[in-house]
């Protein structure tokens, strides 16, 4: 049996090699235009965002969901007009034809159900995390191209025009060289359900992914990281389980290694009080700087719900907001912009190699607190990302 430092390094190999690189000039099946057929597996409260969305999107077709629950099954597909509805998955791969799987269920389920679709030869647009540890992430990777489709993860947010703004702002070298960052996102926690807190759950990769995926998205791969992580409120009540035991980190920081000797901060947990709670509605004030020597951005609102970049520079020390457009972009959308790529036959901007890159952080943030080590990253993905 290898360890994870050996697999790590065999595997950053293998995307040397190019087994597990992006599949960029890869044609596909469907008529180009046409409509992507969607199955989505897991009608829970994520799916209250993604199938209006979804719904609406020219490129997509609704064709099957899926939840173990059979009512909320039920319930979405009257809602939404979807034909065929099952309460699992084996039901639902047998079941009618589909292009693509949306999987939207509990993370801790996400790597399992992600290899039985892409065995099945479905292509697949998974939640975060991808998979419940890097090894799964990439062994996911290699089984996608060894069956001929392609696997994507969330989050979508270098889909944002205020991504976009930051990071051709950076290349462009309008903030000099680029020497520091900071990021967070946190509220009291969710009390919907357990997996939350259980063990695959986590604030790391249920909100730090964000911040995470936003930092190397700008900044670049990570080299090292060093993290600390805890356990603040070490019992909860939930609406499934009532009283729990919390067993995965709801409190974490995470201090990012980048090229040229750019560092960058995390912040993410789960007992933050926040005005704005978990949607985040009326946040209106920074949640990602940036400083370099000749200037420095802030990210307005959160990097999943962004409305302006506010930037002073050397040339322009007033403070200006730019990039405040609020109708391109939602955090659901990654689905529906995958489907739209399928349909047209282009490259999206998500990679699934960055998912892989942010999965190997959040595993190695864990692995420093366990140790007291700062971490080697050994997985990268093709950077800058620009439009």
């Amino acid at each position: 049996m290898i360890t994870r430092k050996q697999f790590i390094e065999r595997s950053s190999t293998l995307v040397v090699a190019g087994i597990l690189a992006p599949y960029l000039g890869t044609s596909n099946n469907f008529a180009r235009g046409g409509k992507i057929k969607i199955g989505v597996i897991g009608c829970g409260s994520v799916s209250t965002m993604y199938l209006p969305h979804l719904s609406k999107s020219n490129y997509v077709e609704l064709v099957s969901v899926c939840d173990i629950i059979p009512e909320r099954a039920k319930a979405a597909a009257e809602k939404y007009n979807v034909p065929h509805q099952y309460d699992h998955i084996d039901k639902l791969l047998a079941g009618s034809s589909f292009d693509l799987l949306v999987n939207l269920t509990n993370m801790q389920e996400h790597g399992r159900l992600n290899k039985q679709a892409v065995s099945a030869n479905k292509n697949v647009w998974s939640e975060k995390p991808l998979a419940n540890s890097y090894r799964e992430g990439v062994e996911l990777v290699a089984l996608a191209k060894k069956q001929g489709v392609k696997i994507w993860g969330s989050p979508a947010v270098v889909n944002s025009p205020q991504f976009a703004f930051m990071a051709k702002a950076i290349q462009e070298g309008k903030l000099g060289k680029v020497s520091a960052a900071h990021a967070h996102y946190g509220h009291l926690g969710p009390t919907w359900s357990a997996f939350f807190y259980e063990k695959g759950g986590g604030s790391l990769p249920d909100l730090g992914v964000y911040n995470l995926a936003t930092l190397t998205g700008l900044l670049g791969p990570a080299k090292a990281i060093v993290a600390m992580t805890s356990i603040i409120t070490a019992e909860r009540t939930v609406d499934n389980k009532g009283k729990i035991i919390v067993e995965a980190e709801d409190n974490a920081m995470v201090i990012m290694q980048h090229a040229n000797g750019t560092l960058s901060h995390m912040q993410c947990g789960f007992n933050y009080f926040d005005p704005y709670g978990h949607e985040g509605e009326g946040q209106d004030k920074p949640t990602i700087s940036i400083w370099g020597t000749k200037g420095n951005m802030n990210l307005i609102g959160y990097d999943w719900a962004p409305f302006g970049v506010d930037m002073a520079s050397v040339d322009n020390e007033k403070t200006i907001r730019y990039a405040t457009d609020t109708d391109s972009y939602v955090w659901e959308q990654g689905a529906s912009v995958i489907a739209e790529s399928m349909a047209l036959d282009t490259q999206p901007l998500i990679a699934v190699e960055h998912a892989l890159h942010v999965l190997e952080i959040i595993e190695a943030a864990r692995e420093s607190q366990a140790t007291g080590k700062r971490i080697p990253i050994t997985s990268t993905f093709k950077f800058p990302i620009i439009k």
